[in-house]
């Protein structure tokens, strides 16, 4: 019996828990041992049996069972024949650890990518090591290949973090009918789809940084006679520091089940360097029609070289893409239901300039893959405009980003909408705030009445989407003058579709980094909500406590606030107020005559309660609602966790008092 047909010996443990224990390792030395005892009696072939005897007798058994710690795997209240128990309202459901159950196909290709750990992280060379249960900084690796993404736990920042996960990567075939097949080295061999490795660091107060986004071409594996090589990815950092290591990670890769033929190292280098050629020979071509077409452009007036005309943009690892490639068709499939709940989404993914090195006070312009835009959760004007872009698009809408300004001349990025009827609507990306377009008349008569505008926007230099590039060449660029009749070649200068699809369309150059979709979320926003309140409740007792203030609390009228912040949190989605009528004759009903109410909601993007309630003490109305005295005084505070794709949260936050009225 062979190592490569024990390990897939099913054992009740944890791959991060074997790899520090070194089990593999044991295994093979028990095995080469007992191998050599076989041969030297002249026994039988040596099975199973006799294999899991020879580690008991050793007692590597017994050590793995000592070492690890189970999580039971939990049945669910339906399986066990109980009903359902209803969500708590003022406690916390203690959570359940539940073991997920993975398929292995054995028709199907498997890469197995093994993370076993890291070095030279530079920047934490003198960061202590954290005692246990001490809050510390994370990093957290996340992984997309084929539509496929995953995280790794998060693990304390170290010059050596101790980042070893284990992740199943399918490769499956494209082509229609040979999904179901398994590829071989042939098939894998086309497979230009690389391995997107994003690191993350979530420092103690939940802020995130990218650290590094990095792209693996995992063929190296093809020519293995084993099966599995492993390497060290040197990663970069980003930004300005796109040259700089941030750190080295060392990658284990296998295949399952093992190749019947391996390839020639040479014939992978070969494959490797023509995609090259044929990517960069793509490029090169583009770049001359781009500067061919911008001085066709400069030539209609010479004034549009002031224009916010932006054909390149510089992603994270500083390679300048076109920015049409920045935007594809994404569906959500269930996890969004209408575009107005799409733009929701994307406001709930904070806004944040990239960091500048050095004064002066600039903003360093760098535009994210989609990847590292959802892995961080934050981003600039363009990445929120693209993202929604992209998503408009999958939910079949005419949609555009526009590049211009908006007051004080601060370059921005939003996104436009065209009709069937040629109405032009305007998305803010980072509010999901929608504006009606009207554009003035400049040849109408001095008194006649002219639309008001009632967007932000300024100026517009450009458009543009997946398959598509326009310039505004009109006499002006205003916003409230400008007339957005795309077909009119006279007012828009286009880009040929047929020189953006050789470098923008999926799959076009090896260089598009590929499309993941959007993750369902993981928190659970009933559990999240009851953690915040018991929180925020704690906090404004210690609060009135130092005032020397006794904290009574109203449960019913706590209760009673959910229905406003659910009606607040539908009027973002979908832009109609409803419930206030019923919220206010509720309110009416649990105020007593001759006593007074107050309430103030509030709104945020993140999940930390004392950055909340510093927050709110910063508005007078909310702080005298917090330190109220009088009779009778009786406080109420609710909080609604609304959770979207990405783990993206709308926490809404109201504080409410009722006392008694003196004259």
């Amino acid at each position: 019996m062979t190592y490569s047909k024990f390990r897939h010996t099913r054992f009740p443990v944890t791959r991060t828990r074997t790899a520090e224990m070194d089990i593999h390792g044991k295994i093979r030395e028990v095995l080469a041992e007992t191998v050599r005892e076989e041969h030297g009696t002249g026994q039988r072939s040596l099975t199973e049996v006799d294999f899991l005897l020879a580690l008991q007798r050793r007692g590597i058994i017994d050590d793995v069972m000592k070492d690890l710690h189970f999580t039971q795997e939990a049945a669910t209240d339906v399986e066990k024949g109980f009903p359902t128990p209803k969500p708590a309202t003022h406690f916390v459901d203690k959570d359940v650890s539940q073991l997920k159950k993975s398929s292995i196909d054995p028709s199907r290709r498997y890469l197995y990518l093994q993370v076993l750990g890291g070095k030279a992280f530079l920047e934490h060379l003198q960061d202590p090591k954290p005692l246990p249960g001490q809050v510390c900084s994370t990093f957290t690796l996340y992984l997309h290949f084929r539509n496929q993404r995953y995280r790794s736990k998060p693990v304390p920042c170290a010059c050596e973090p101790d980042l070893k996960e284990g992740f199943f990567l399918e490769v499956h075939k494209d082509a229609a009918g040979e999904a179901g097949k398994m590829a071989d080295s042939t098939a894998m061999l086309s497979m230009c789809d690389p391995v997107h490795f994003v690191l993350i660091k979530t420092d103690t107060s939940s802020e995130t940084t990218l650290v590094s986004s990095y792209f693996l071409d995992w063929r190296t594996v093809l020519s293995s006679p084993s099966g599995k090589t492993c390497i060290a990815v040197e990663l970069m950092g980003v930004g300005s520091e796109c040259n700089v290591p941030a750190g080295v990670l060392t990658v284990s890769l296998e295949l399952y089940p093992l190749l019947l033929q391996t390839l020639n190292s040479d014939v992978i280098s070969t494959q490797q360097s023509l995609e090259r050629q044929r990517t960069t020979e793509k490029e090169k071509l583009f770049l001359v029609y781009a500067k061919q077409w911008w001085r066709e452009f400069l030539d209609i007036r010479p004034s549009h070289q002031s224009k916010m005309v932006k054909i390149f943009g510089q992603d994270e690892n500083g390679i300048n893409r076109p920015v049409c490639s920045y935007v594809c068709v994404l569906r959500a499939g269930r996890l969004l239901e209408s575009p107005r709940q799409a733009a929701r989404f994307v406001s709930l993914l904070a806004y944040d300039k990239a960091p500048v090195v050095g004064g002066g006070g600039g903003k360093q312009e760098q535009w994210c893959t989609l990847m590292a835009f959802l892995c961080r959760g934050k981003g600039d004007c363009e990445d929120h405009a693209t993202l929604l872009c992209s998503l408009l698009l999958g939910f079949g809408l005419d949609a555009y980003v526009c590049v211009g300004t908006k007051a004080k001349g601060v370059p921005h990025a939003w996104v436009l909408t065209q009709g069937n009827d040629g109405s032009i609507t305007f998305w803010e990306s980072l509010t999901a705030h929608r504006y009606l377009h009207r554009p003035i008349d400049p040849d109408a008569p001095p008194l006649a009445p002219q639309p008001k505008s009632s967007s932000p926007y300024r100026t517009v230099g450009c458009v543009f989407n997946h398959q598509t590039f326009l310039a505004n060449c009109q006499p002006s660029d205003a916003v409230e003058l400008c007339v957005f009749d795309f077909q009119n070649q006279s007012r828009w200068k286009a880009m040929s579709e047929e020189a953006l699809k050789t470098v923008c369309a999926p799959g076009s150059t090896t260089s598009l980094p590929p499309l993941p979709p959007l993750t369902a979320p993981t928190l659970d926003p009933t559990a999240a909500s009851n953690q915040l309140e018991l929180e925020m409740r704690h906090l404004v007792y210690e609060h009135r406590k130092d005032l020397a203030l006794e904290t009574v609390w109203d449960d019913h009228l706590s209760y009673l606030l959910s229905s406003a912040l659910s009606a607040y949190e539908l009027e973002r989605c979908t832009g109609v107020s409803c419930g206030n009528e019923e919220f206010q004759d509720a309110v009416r009903r649990a105020v007593p005559d001759g006593h007074t109410f107050k309430g103030f909601p509030i709104h945020f993007l993140h999940r930390n309660t004392r950055r909340a309630f510093a927050t709110c003490l910063r508005s007078s109305f909310c702080e005298e609602i917090v330190c109220c005295r009088g009779d009778h005084v009786r406080l109420a505070v609710r909080v609604r966790v609304f959770v979207y794709p990405e783990n993206a949260c709308a926490v809404w936050l109201m504080f409410a008092c009722k006392y008694r009225s003196v004259l």
